[in-house]
């Protein structure tokens, strides 16, 4: 009732025009006379609106110092009651730099902060005639209760915040967690129309960057570090949104923004069961072509060691499947994405997935390929598929037996069902998958170790009879009988031109052949940096000296048939009894328990081995060679699995042939200590007659024998011409 009649007092003194002292008018206690009844209300847009205020809230208010009218402006204090529409407060009149720390609230901005909607003015977060400092602990707007203050409006999206990682550290006190000022007192959010979509989402970027590689305490947290996190920028995504592409993902595509967790986390958008969605946001059909594949499946059958997107393409690194460097790309995926599982020892056991399946890939002609920097190679995708992988039975997949023709066809123009004829994966290690070719390997590595373990043997024998012969002499214990110096001719310049033609076909043969074979080899790796087109080149290599090696054989034949010396090279060359018998003695006579070497002609049987393994190698090999140069006729007619015995067979008759080249005819020619450093016949075409006499000697007596033969003739025809000359 005292307010009433203190309002009716006031207003009849403002009737008659009295004004009091300024002074009295403006102290708080003199608007609270008529304020601070709580029945004093208004009538606003028809409805009645309370003018009450409490005191006792305005003594804890930071503004307690204040009088009234340091807000409320725009009318006449001494009028009462007031005007019907006074000047709405403006907080603005003070906190003049309110406007740049509030940018996340745009409406605000626009109407500079006075009355209005709950998110213009300030009073609509800040409060009325309660403002407390956010500085003070326990008001609303102090970092303790930023959060939930926010949520006020803004529920669900807080709700999603405290959920996420950087809310659950803000909860556990991490001192730099993140609360919604800390990220939205930048422009990350989109707050108007016509705002530039490339430029916000690279702020967001930065915003991120800024804790998670500019915070050293926030940097070392991550489980991958500080640099996995900054591969983003070079990354496609990153590339393209700095290039001004829109619609390049960043930060908050992947990871959301308030509901951002580790991938650990069940609902977290990066965990490995929801990536796939967060993919489809821009590959929506790559994904729905995985979800068929037998990886999806996998996954969705609670297998968690089952790929997805990001275990094979990456992370924040993604890289193009065209950049050499992506591990996708084609001369990587099968090694570093696929090879990565398919050769997990680990987890071929756990699902029963066959073990072996990328090291025949690696080791077949596609994986060696791969490994030797091919500019054009096939890897696992190129017959599998990438996203949509499926079993080998189902009919739909591409490399089942009804589609196998089709997708070698890609590449093997006119393949057809014989294609399938064979394992794709061959293995010439288990003899239940592919029988034939392990006892083919097998047999060879038997054959390998017993030749070539024999040939060490003989000439280590051999090698020590001579050495020690050879001290006996140098000490003077064994006088060495002379011999005179007389040269005699061993090989023609016709047949040392074969076998220089043999020569460098072979040693390119074998160079450009083991290149292949084992591309990662040390002498191997320095050939291929010199050029990244070295595999090319090394493949036309292979075919030249291949062809030239052939062409050599056959003019051979023709030099065997068509001309004298020939024709007695090939006689002469025919294995014999004898040949059988001298091995034995000679290992006799190595080993001490002959006295004497056996005796040789022309030919021994060292040279006569080394010939017809020669033959035998080269049709062999030339053979092979032509089955797997033309390998889309080959397989067309016989099937895949002749192509298989032809390429097992060629590489180990190579062994073979290499290794006997060098422990054989290598030692004889050049290590042997009787013609150290190296026999000269094969630039020359001549011996001396002392390596005729310890290697020859039956081919010297012969020889001698002619000789006199011919020193006979010629003195009996001297004579005939002399008793014709004299007088009769």
């Amino acid at each position: 009732m005292f307010g009433k009649f203190l309002a009716f007092v006031l207003v009849s003194i403002s009737l008659t025009g009295w004004r009091a002292p300024l002074s009295v008018a403006q102290t708080r206690e003199t608007c609270m006379e008529c304020h601070s009844d709580n029945s004093l209300t208004m009538t606003r847009n028809k409805k009645e609106v309370s003018l009450y205020v409490e005191d006792r809230i305005l003594q804890h208010s930071t503004h307690k110092k204040l009088n009234c009218i340091a807000c409320h402006t725009g009318f006449d204090p001494y009028e009462v009651p007031h005007k019907a529409k006074i000047t709405p407060v403006n907080c603005l009149s003070c906190h003049n730099k309110a406007l740049l720390k509030h940018p996340f609230h745009p409406n605000m901005v626009r109407a500079m902060g006075v009355d209005g909607a709950a998110d213009v003015s300030c009073k609509g977060c800040h409060g009325r005639h309660d403002v407390v400092s956010p500085k003070t602990e326990g008001s609303r707007w102090h970092v303790k209760n930023l959060v939930q203050s926010c949520g006020s409006c803004h529920g669900t999206v807080t709700e999603h915040f405290l959920q996420s990682a950087h809310g659950q550290a803000l909860a556990a006190g991490v001192p730099e967690a993140p609360n919604c000022l800390k990220c939205h007192m930048g422009d990350v959010a989109r707050v108007h129309a016509g705002q530039d979509s490339v430029q916000l989402k690279i702020a967001q970027e930065k915003m991120c960057i800024s804790c998670h590689i500019e915070n050293p305490s926030v940097a070392g947290k991550a489980v991958r570090g500080s640099k996995f996190i900054a591969s983003y920028e070079k990354s496609i995504h990153g590339a393209a949104l700095l290039r001004g592409n829109a619609s390049a993902a960043n930060c908050v595509n992947c990871h959301g923004s308030h509901e951002m967790n580790r991938s650990f986390v069940p609902t977290s958008r990066v965990n490995k069961l929801n990536v796939q969605e967060v993919c489809a946001q821009c590959h929506a059909s790559i994904v729905e072509s995985y979800a068929s594949s037998v990886h999806a499946e996998a996954l969705h059958k609670g297998n968690m060691d089952s790929p997805v997107c990001t275990d094979c393409h990456g992370e924040h690194d993604i890289l193009k499947h065209t950049d050499p460097k992506s591990p996708v790309s084609s001369k990587n995926v099968s090694q570093q994405v696929c090879g990565t599982c398919h050769a997990s020892l680990k987890l071929t056991r756990k699902y029963g997935l066959s073990t072996d399946r990328f090291q025949t890939f690696s080791d077949s002609y596609h994986g060696l390929a791969v490994r030797g920097g091919a500019i054009e190679v096939v890897n696992c995708a190129s017959c599998h598929g990438a996203h949509d992988i499926r079993r080998s039975h189902d009919s739909t997949s591409s490399v089942s037996k009804e589609n196998i023709a089709r997708t070698c066809g890609k590449c093997h123009p006119g393949a057809n069902t014989r294609f399938a004829l064979g394992s794709v994966h061959v293995s010439t290690a288990v003899k239940e998958e592919d029988p034939v070719l392990y006892w083919i390997a097998t047999i060879y590595i038997w054959l390998i170790v017993g030749l070539i373990g024999g040939m060490a043997v003989h000439n280590g024998a051999d090698f020590v009879k001579k050495i020690r012969r050879k001290l006996l002499i140098q000490q003077g214990l064994l006088i060495e009988e002379p011999v005179r110096h007389r040269m005699y001719l061993r090989m023609t310049l016709n047949e040392r031109l074969q076998h220089a033609a043999l020569l460098t076909s072979f040693v390119t043969l074998v160079l450009t052949g083991f290149m292949l074979r084992y591309p990662e080899a040390w002498w191997v790796a320095g050939i291929r940096s010199l050029s990244d087109n070295v595999f090319e080149l090394r493949s036309w290599l292979h075919r030249i000296a291949g062809v030239v090696m052939v062409t050599a054989s056959v003019y051979h034949v023709g030099y065997l048939s068509f001309t004298a010396r020939g024709r007695q090279l090939f006689k002469d060359l025919l294995p014999a009894l004898q040949d059988f018998s001298d091995v034995l003695n000679v290992l006799r006579f190595n080993f001490g328990v002959l006295r004497e070497k056996p005796k040789f002609g022309r030919f021994g049987y060292v040279e006569k081995s080394e010939y017809w393994a020669l033959v035998w190698g080269t049709v062999l090999m030339t053979l092979t060679g032509a089955m797997m140069w033309f390998e889309n006729t080959t397989m067309s007619i016989f099937g895949k699995l002749a192509w298989d015995i032809a390429r097992t067979v060629h590489f180990y008759e190579a062994v073979l042939a290499t290794l006997a080249i060098v422990v054989w005819h290598f030692y004889f020619v050049i290590f042997n200590p009787d013609v150290y450093p190296m026999s000269l016949a094969w630039l020359t075409g001549k011996i001396s007659e002392k390596d005729m006499e310890e290697e020859h000697p039956l081919e010297l007596e012969q020889m001698r024998v002619r000789e006199l033969q011919e020193a006979e003739r010629r003195e009996e025809a001297l004579k005939e011409t002399h008793e014709e000359d004299r007088p009769s």
